[in-house]
């Protein structure tokens, strides 16, 4: 563990990301084994998403800015609430310029600016709207590195980008199987499936990137990234995860992913 303290944070962040990606690509491969995935299974799949974003949120970004801010001298609140509400503004204005379409919906409830664009491509940016602060998290997180080589930061890094990987396996089969049965070939559906989560290892590089340029930012963009997370999950993937008339799969599935990664966290970090 001590050597790879010794490792760029940037390429640090720069493979963990690619791991996440990796588990994207793992997840859209499971087209070629099925034409579709039960609504209930669905649902667990998308709440268990949501629960490792939550509890990443709090446990591995807002809980350490804080610290962090405190140590500086600062008040601790103040820039975990600026950079929390700067970051669900941004995603609140991403979603509303990027052209996407929530899954299960008609092309005519397109989200963002209006565009001729296919259903398939505006699916996909759906989930790749979800990915951006999912990759700037584990970017900023390693980034931390580089001003305080810890081991116990660098696991919680490590943790974060585990838990993240994990949940966008099912998120990546939560794009390319709908897509497989929207009339697509298994491996056309695969390769929109793993696009999506393309966005991650350069969100990451770039959020890395700048806590090692601006580093009294890091309290900030710790919390900013936990704003966007928060936004994506209240805003898409809840949302998501309740259709159907049966939504404690959901539920359940929102619990597991929360207690997964809680237990990821305080026990690597």
């Amino acid at each position: 563990m001590e050597k790879l303290l010794t490792i760029n944070p940037v390429l640090l962040a720069l493979f963990a990301t690619l791991f996440t990606w990796g588990l994207t690509a793992l997840g859209a491969g499971m087209v070629f084994f099925f034409k579709t995935i039960n609504t209930k299974v669905l649902n667990m799949m998308l709440g268990f998403a949501a629960g490792v974003m939550i509890a990443a949120s709090f446990w591995s970004l807002l809980s350490p800015a804080i610290d962090m801010a405190e140590n500086n001298g600062q008040i601790g609140w103040v820039p975990a609430l600026v950079g929390f509400l700067g970051g669900g503004l941004f995603l609140f204005g991403v979603d509303k310029l990027l052209p996407h379409l929530h899954m299960g919906l008609d092309i005519s409830q397109a989200e963002g600016i209006k565009t001729s664009w296919q259903r398939s491509i505006l699916l996909v940016l759906s989930i790749t709207l979800h990915n951006i602060p999912e990759g700037l998290a584990v970017g900023v997180a390693f980034g931390a590195l580089a001003n305080n080589p810890d081991v116990g930061l660098l696991s919680g890094a490590i943790a974060l980008a585990f838990g993240i990987g994990l949940q966008n396996f099912p998120e990546g089969a939560a794009v390319s199987v709908p897509l497989r049965r929207e009339g697509f070939s298994r491996f056309k559906a695969f390769t929109y499936g793993q696009l999506s989560g393309v966005v991650e290892p350069i969100a990451g590089v770039l959020g890395a990137y700048l806590v090692l340029t601006v580093e009294p930012l890091l309290p900030y963009a710790l919390s900013f990234a936990a704003g966007a997370m928060i936004f994506v999950v209240v805003e898409e993937l809840i949302p998501e995860s309740q259709t159907g008339n049966d939504t404690h799969f959901s539920t359940i599935g929102a619990l597991l992913g929360f207690a997964v990664m809680m237990v990821l966290d305080v026990a690597l970090g």
